[in-house]
């Protein structure tokens, strides 16, 4: 993956919501590079003019903000279009195919994102994944009981880290999870973007995660996430990335080419990849696979070459045609603990930290919830308490440190009082 190394200017526009904190490894990693980044931020034009944004745009309007996005081009051209999260992709996508930019298409960009419809591009494709059936959240929910198998996981369309996501075992569960999601998807329509919600079987077995970055059509596996909590429901909640993986070298060779398959089945032939995976006797199964790379503070322990570069600046080198030394990840083990939120209401703090960062292998503790500010937890919050990263010789022995971190932090929230 070398190309040329000229040391013209070189400008991307980086797509990102308000509250976002996964630009700073972005920016870190453009001022490695002499590159300059512009940020499309999604927000009203009035209120861009108002805070002086650059480029302000409204992501639940992709057309109008594509065009935004190649009239800004026309003036400043750039060198590439990228999304920090699933909420840009087809902004990026359409303004990219607009400039002639290399990227995804539209299409594989919507398929990426849409769950819907990369499901059925799976299906069609021969992909190992589940069967599914699409509803609207205004149909019967106790008629749509008597259709479906059980287990069975319902979700909404377009919203991303399991939001939203329940495990149904029977008809009475299966009401409730399909009302409370409805509710969920119609309070927020502006981010959930649909009205419809899937219904797909469960597949049993454990969980992995695959990041990798695609070139020139073919898929390289950049890291294979071992996550050791079982998630079998009703809510999906991540906790624990460990990599390497521990599983066998043929397991994971077959996960490598699931992976590349549904690439292909979705149109994804250039830039970052994740995906979501569960293996079983049967071999892996593709749950997700998102045109983007890892979601939170998650790359913090992914690092690359013999100099040890990002994730972040492995992904801008190849967007801007920078030439990459190494895709080999550090042989260290790594691993990442996205701290639940234990419970909804105000945070007030926590404690415990220094006793945390104490422990062997703990590398840092990074808490992103802010102080006096509501949370709620999955299956309706979208976010984490924060992040502990830790290394070590073994994966054994990162995910023990993990665990031992989280013991030690106590999380101080008091609850919310009901509005009269």
């Amino acid at each position: 993956m070398a190309s040329s190394s000229n040391t013209e200017l070189k400008r991307i526009i980086l797509l990102m919501r308000v509250s976002t904190y996964r630009a700073k490894p972005f920016y870190e990693a453009a001022q490695r590079l002499g590159v300059e980044i512009i940020p499309g931020i999604d927000m009203h034009p009035e209120l861009g003019d108002y805070w002086q944004a650059p480029l302000p745009l409204q992501f639940d309007e992709p057309d109008e903000a594509s065009q935004r996005i190649v009239a800004f081009a026309k003036e400043k051209p750039v060198q590439a279009i990228l999304a920090i999260d699933d909420s840009a992709s087809l902004i990026a996508a359409k303004a990219s195919e607009a400039l002639g930019l290399i990227h995804n298409s539209s299409q594989s960009a919507l398929a990426a994102r849409n769950k819907y419809h990369m499901r059925r591009l799976f299906s069609e494709a021969g992909v190992s994944s589940p069967k599914f059936s699409l509803y609207n959240m205004e149909d019967d929910p106790a008629k749509i009981a008597k259709e479906v198998k059980y287990p069975c996981v319902v979700k909404p369309l377009l919203l991303s880290g399991s939001r939203g996501v329940i495990r149904a075992n029977n008809p009475a569960e299966f009401e409730d999870a399909f009302r409370w999601l409805g509710r969920l998807i119609g309070k927020m329509n502006r981010v959930s973007g649909s009205t419809q919600i899937l219904v797909e079987d469960f597949i049993p077995g454990f969980e992995v995660a695959l990041e990798g970055v695609i070139n020139q059509n073919r898929l390289k596996v950049l890291a294979l996430f071992d996550k050791p909590d079982p998630l079998d429901g009703p809510f999906f909640e991540e906790t624990i990335y460990v990599t390497p993986s521990r599983l066998p070298a043929s397991t994971q060779a077959d996960i490598a080419a699931c992976a590349e398959q549904a690439a292909r089945a979705l149109g994804l032939r250039f830039g970052p990849v994740h995906a979501e995976l569960r293996v079983n006797e049967a071999g892996p199964w593709m749950v997700e696979m998102a045109g983007r790379s890892i979601g939170g503070l998650c790359s913090q322990i992914l690092n690359f070459g013999l100099e040890g570069i990002s994730l972040e600046e492995l992904i801008l080198r190849q967007v801007v045609g920078l030439e990459i030394e190494s895709l080999a990840r550090e042989e260290q083990a790594a691993g990442v603990m996205m701290i639940p939120i234990p419970s909804a209401g105000i945070y007030k703090g926590v404690t415990g930290i220094e006793a945390a960062q104490a422990v062997p292998g703990i590398e840092s503790i990074e808490i992103t919830a802010k102080i006096n500010y509501p949370l709620i937890p999955l299956p309706e919050g979208d976010s984490y308490l924060g992040f502990i990263f830790a290394k070590g010789e073994e994966p054994a022995q990162v995910e023990r440190a993990l665990r031992q971190a989280h013991q030690q932090l106590t999380v101080d929230i008091v609850e919310m009082l009901p509005v009269v």
